[in-house]
């Protein structure tokens, strides 16, 4: 009998094991928070001694050894979801060991989701510690917050957070545990989310308190209770009471001098309290709020340099003060009034030194910004330099949302999965802290400037239209949908869409709008630039008025100057109208020239084999024009080789298995019958559907062809003739090379596969074939079918080049693409390999023809891609401390730029701007790439695209004493 229990019990315990290894998925999540919500012990199992040792004793008996805690343990389903995917529920700090915790092999991911969860229990009525918070001893307030105090303690003596992760450690002390003085902004906005949620009268009062918070919300919610509280439920009178609380605490007069109770930690006689001492007696004397917020904004400056060079104990101290000072400053601003345009540039650049104080920018990066933003010592100012002061503004307004988008991002992607309502910690990151100040000001001084000058977006009637700006110009009509993520959506050619952020691989669209642009020469970009999509960046605010217009048919438009049109179709005049059918007759549609292709090369080349003149003869332009750069810059250029067009179609000519056809007479038959459905007035989608099954076949059929014992053997000859290695102790990158791309008015950046730092033999052979396929996927099938007349014609030839595991990587446009100027340069790059190309939030510079350079935008991409020689990628963390070029690098790709220009002109080569793919490895600079720089014309260059820009004066000069 006991045998029998025995063999159960072993049966049991293995089918408890298969269902723990089997995957959980936010579906099953999503189950369990409901569950735990109402679950009086929420996520926890019950309550255990955590001893020293690491053992676990039950609550009625004692560790062998003092030290011990006492706390829930976690459900069995809780520790599996963190083995598995790294999802952390409920989590107790006091017993946890402080490496888990930080998680920083993981990007610190455990301890942002701490953060997070820190951020639903509020807004969700203890989320699902809902019933578990009256849960007794599963943690105990006094273990959290000595633990916390260690834990932040061991954190600045072990690792370098306080410079390269400071952010990131300035909130881990808002959240974590450790007697300091916590700030309430984050918990009044939670309250006032939870009344609305019941209580849908209260919504304006909410907007209220979230958009333009002051000290006038007390006397609105007491009133608002006065009058209604009778009607509601106690629940909802508590949470009213508790939000009056709140506000009472939050709003009570604004005592600067408060700080003096920092001096004492600080060691009153030390530098620090020095400094704070200093700051304290010059706000005591100050007469107007805009001095104090000016002196504390320096002083939030000054403690963030003063830190890393400070004692453990002192770091504490002043990471608390940082904290204290910032709401200080959030509390006392709605009291700082701007009436004149002097007053509103004061007040952006005091607010712009706070934002780089708190860490919502790097030092480096507010020492590139701040004499761009420092008020002007006269007494008035041109238009020019206005717009200027506006832009730089408007940069440190989304440099800092993209610090938060960066540093959390990936957490509330996971969590997003399982809790929607992860998706507002954005959000309420940005309104519970100084930037919310710091942008309605920016948008302040845009109004202005729009009034002032008649210059004004006309985007329906939705609030902060200087926030809304043009990247690439052109028109369109369409259905506008509006959604947070492209993941999951099928996209269509003939509608518009705002994304939260761009897609790295766009299907054609009709138009595009993001909150964030990624950067402007990723292959997104300058696809949309090319084909004349309309492609605009709108700020998290617009992003939420536009919602209520998804769904609707818009006219949607954007200059060669920034200015944003959309409207509702029913609403478009008849110039607008006019554009549509003049567009209709006049397309144009290019023909990919396939009369000079030489299929008779049959062998593979070395790089130095070919040159621009090989282009869609032997070869695409990728591996001619680099072939050209080789012979121009050979000691920048890798070795390489081509695998030409002849070398395709002659594997294209083999039978193809269960057809009758072979490859190429598949693929030619498929777009005849198209033509002829095309005949016959079928509709363009069902066209499109029976290709796109054609394709998909012909796409599978090429990724198992047969490679030629002939061609295989070339091949690995030349690899070791080139490279001085034989195949499968190298890795090298194979790069898809159409004589689609690059055409006079096309560039086709980005469309077709790119093996990435392959090694073995056997990859790298089925990547060959893998890349003869991808001119087949639905995408590329998709943009070839929206310009070229002969889409069937596509001929890919394949590059194959060493791969250069460089430290930074990016792309050069030899012309200033955000501002239109011929004689700038565009300069983005990411870290690792494969920087800026696939859309990253990459460093971009315009590097003028004047010798100044100006940041556009600092990294914001938390990791990057280093190619070990293993193959294959590894993810390493990303910090923004340091710029990613240095000065050096800067002055080397501009001596570059007029090299490449010079030498091309004297080879006929290729005609201006260009388009360059580049890298940095140990200070020396790699090509990899140049090709046209190819721009929409029509677009560009429509006159009524230049109408809804007016024309100004930029030297015109406005008062600085002039009222808002």
């Amino acid at each position: 009998m006991k045998k029998i229990s025995l063999l159960i019990l072993v049966a049991f315990l293995a089918a408890s094991t298969n269902l723990f290894c089997q995957n959980v998925d936010d579906k099953e999540v999503k189950i369990k928070i409901s569950e735990y919500k109402k679950d009086p012990k929420g996520p926890y199992q019950q309550i255990m001694w955590f001893c020293p040792d690491g053992s676990k004793v039950p609550p009625k008996q004692r560790c062998p050894e003092k030290g011990g805690v006492q706390r829930a343990t976690y459900k069995a389903w809780v520790d599996s979801l963190a083995s598995k995917r790294h999802i952390f529920l409920g989590q107790i700090l006091a017993a946890t060991k402080y490496e888990n915790f930080l998680d920083e092999n993981n990007n610190y991911s455990r301890l942002k989701q701490y953060q997070l969860e820190k951020y639903l229990e509020d807004i969700d009525n203890g989320w699902i510690l809902r019933r578990a918070k009256y849960y007794r001893g599963a943690f105990q307030d006094e273990d959290e917050n000595e633990w916390g105090a260690k834990f932040l303690s061991w954190s600045l003596t072990n690792n370098n957070l306080d410079v390269n992760r400071f952010f990131l450690l300035k909130q881990t002390f808002r959240y974590v545990p450790h007697k300091a003085e916590n700030s309430n902004i984050q918990k009044v906005r939670a309250i006032s989310m939870t009344i609305s949620d019941t209580v849908p009268e209260f919504m304006d009062l909410r907007i209220k308190i979230h958009g333009k918070p002051d000290a006038s919300d007390l006397k609105q919610v007491k009133d608002f209770k006065n009058k209604n509280g009778s009607k509601y439920s106690p629940a909802v009178n508590a949470s009213l009471d508790e939000l009056i609380a709140e506000l009472e605490i939050l709003y009570k007069p604004v005592d600067w001098q408060s700080l003096n109770s920092f001096l004492k930690p600080l060691g009153e006689t030390s530098e620090y309290a020095k400094m704070l001492q200093t700051s304290l007696d010059q706000i005591a004397k100050a007469n107007t709020v805009s001095q104090k917020i000016s002196i504390a904004s320096s002083l939030l400056l000054s403690v963030r340099k003063a830190i890393p060079g400070a004692p453990v104990k002192t770091k504490i101290s002043l990471l608390d003060l940082s904290n204290r000072i910032e709401d200080l400053i959030f509390i006392d601003l709605p009291n700082w009034q701007t009436t004149t345009l002097a007053g509103v540039l004061e007040k952006n650049y005091s607010l712009s030194m706070a934002a780089a104080g708190a860490g919502y920018i790097e030092l480096w990066e507010w020492n590139k910004i701040s004499h761009e933003l420092r008020p002007p010592a006269a007494t008035d100012i041109s238009v020019e330099q206005l717009n200027n002061y506006m832009i730089s503004g408007r940069k440190v307004v989304e440099w800092s949302a993209a610090m938060i988008r960066a540093n959390y991002g990936e957490e509330i992607k996971i969590f997003e999965g399982f809790e929607p309502m992860t998706t507002g910690f954005t959000d309420n990151m940005i309104r519970s802290s100084i930037l919310l100040q710091l942008g309605q000001s920016v948008s302040n001084l845009g109004n202005f400037i729009n009034t002032k000058l008649a210059l004004s977006n006309k985007v329906f009637s939705i609030p902060g239209q200087s926030n809304i700006r043009g990247i690439n110009p052109g028109f369109a009509k369409g259905e506008l949908v509006v959604a947070d993520s492209p993941d999951g959506i099928h996209v269509s050619s003939d509608k518009i869409y705002i994304f939260q952020q761009p897609p790295a691989d766009l299907k054609p669209v009709a138009g595009i709008a993001t909150v964030s642009e990624g950067n402007l020469v990723s292959h997104v970009q300058l696809l949309a630039r090319n084909l004349g999509i309309p492609n605009s960046v709108v700020s998290p605010e617009n992003f939420e008025a536009l919602k209520a217009y998804s769904g609707n048919q818009v006219f949607y438009a954007v200059s060669n100057k920034g200015t944003v049109v959309m409207k509702l179709a029913d609403n478009m005049t008849a110039e607008e109208k006019a554009l549509f059918a003049v567009k209709n007759r006049s397309e144009e549609k290019i023909r990919v020239p396939v009369d000079k292709i030489d299929l008779k090369q049959l062998k593979v080349l070395n790089l130095r084999q070919v040159n621009a003149s090989s282009s869609g003869k032997l070869c695409g332009p990728k591996a001619a024009n680099l072939g050209q750069l080789k012979l121009m810059f050979p000691e920048n250029v890798v070795e390489g080789l081509v695998i030409p067009f002849g070398i395709f179609r002659q594997h294209m000519d083999q039978k193809m298995p269960g057809s009758e056809m072979s490859y190429w007479g598949f693929l030619n038959a498929a777009f005849q019958e198209a033509s002829q459905m095309e005949s016959v007035g079928k509709s363009r989608d069902e066209i499109d559907k029976f290709l796109l099954g054609k394709l998909e076949t012909l796409r599978n059929a090429i990724k198992k062809m047969p490679l030629m014992p002939s061609f295989v053997s070339d091949f690995k000859s030349q690899f070791l003739t080139v490279f001085g290695k034989p195949m499968g102790s190298l890795p090298v990158f194979l790069r898809s090379d159409t004589n689609m791309e690059d055409l006079k008015d096309f560039t086709g950046a980005g469309l077709n596969l790119t093996i990435f730092n392959v090694v073995s033999e056997e990859k790298i052979l089925q990547g060959i074939k893998d890349v003869w396929a991808s001119p087949y996927s639905e995408r590329s099938f998709q943009w070839r079918q929206k310009l070229l007349l002969n889409p069937e014609s596509v001929y890919p030839s394949i590059l194959v080049i060493p791969s250069v595991n460089v430290d930074y990587s990016g792309v050069l446009i030899t012309k200033g693409v955000s501002m239109g100027t011929d004689s700038d340069l565009t300069v983005a790059f990411s870290r690792g390999a494969g920087g800026a190309v696939d859309g990253q939030a990459a460093e971009t510079y315009i590097l003028q023809a004047n010798g100044k350079n100006i940041l556009l935008a600092p990294s914001r991409e938390p990791t990057y891609n280093t190619l070990p020689l293993t193959g294959g990628a590894l993810k390493q963390q990303a910090s923004f401390d340091k710029p990613i070029l240095k000065t050096e690098n800067l002055i080397e790709i501009k001596s570059f730029s007029k090299k490449l220009s010079q030498k091309m002109a004297e080879t006929k080569s290729m005609q201006g701007p260009y388009d360059v793919e580049l890298g940095f490895q140990n200070d020396k600079l790699w090509l990899f790439q140049v090709r046209p720089f190819v721009e929409n014309k029509n677009a560009a260059g429509s006159l009524y695209l230049e109408s809804i820009t007016p024309k100004v004066d930029e030297t015109k000069r406005i008062q600085l004493s002039e009222k808002l």
